[in-house]
């Protein structure tokens, strides 16, 4: 067994990923229903790595930029039923529980607007997904005005009242 790592790269600024794993080709067409009826507003493309038969990776989404750099990703991490959504006009927490929701959905490894890379295991059968480093280490404990901050920003962005 190998180790690796993959960078996640060319996701626009203002977007999101989220990467996780599912168990079956129509992953990709539940993954796009649930974001659409979520919010038909979000702007997402989403690709999936087919584990078996042909194994493809296969794409779905509503804008054509993000369903390109979705595809390559999914691409270059190459691990059987993995999926990535790249969005924007939107945010994971609008629709992470819809994708839970969705039976075929196994995991979410994560869901962040940060750099992240994807820690993969490599044998002679294929690639599986260890884990992921998402963003950088902490720098310290909040103070006083760190937790103003994050109060202030909760409100000003509609997530607190």
């Amino acid at each position: 067994m190998e180790l690796k790592v993959v960078k996640i790269e060319g996701i626009p600024e203002g977007a999101n990923i989220i990467l996780g794993q599912a168990h079956f080709i129509k992953s990709v067409e539940d993954i796009y229903e649930a974001i659409v009826n979520i919010n038909p507003f979000i702007k997402f493309g989403v690709a999936f790595c087919e584990a078996s038969g042909k194994c493809l990776i296969r794409v779905e989404g509503n804008d054509e930029q993000l369903k390109e750099i979705a595809s390559k990703n999914a691409l270059k991490i190459g691990a059987g039923h993995c999926f990535i959504i790249v969005m924007k006009e939107g945010f994971p927490i609008n629709i992470l529980n819809a994708l839970k929701n969705i039976p075929e959905v196994c995991s979410i490894y994560c869901a962040t607007a940060n750099s992240v890379e994807v820690i993969l295991a490599e044998t002679g059968q294929g690639r599986g997904v260890m884990g992921v480093i998402d963003g950088s280490s902490p720098k310290g404990i909040e103070d006083e005005a760190g937790i103003k901050w994050r109060k202030e920003l909760l409100r000003k962005i509609g997530y607190k009242r």
